[in-house]
């Protein structure tokens, strides 16, 4: 059993077997809560690995594979009407640099 230490991204957790604690059970709670969620968690608690597993749940594209990714997993037992519905698209700011004045960053 590999354990993913480091590793944010659903998609390759799942097709390399890596552990996963199946944490998809919240999703429909997610749904239920409204529609601004804040996400106020500590550095290296899995909030990237959330949105990554909210990526593939949500994704037109990833349709054909929901069973592969989420079929033994709780949600994959009783999904959402949500379920790969909606263009995801995904943005990465974790290369931008925070330093320099404003012409400089553009």
């Amino acid at each position: 059993m590999k354990f993913p230490y480091g590793l944010s991204d659903f998609y390759l957790l799942r097709r390399e077997n890596y552990f996963y604690r199946d944490r998809t059970s919240h999703i429909s709670l997610i749904e239920a809560a409204g529609l601004q969620l804040l996400f106020l968690r500590p550095r290296r608690f899995g909030k990237s690995l959330l949105l990554s597993m909210l990526e593939n749940y949500y994704d037109v594209a990833k349709a054909d594979e929901f069973d592969s990714l989420f079929g033994d997993l709780a949600i994959g037992q009783n999904p959402t009407p949500k379920h790969n519905q909606y263009f995801v698209m995904t943005w990465d700011f974790s290369n931008v640099s925070p330093e320099g004045s404003a012409p400089e960053i553009e």
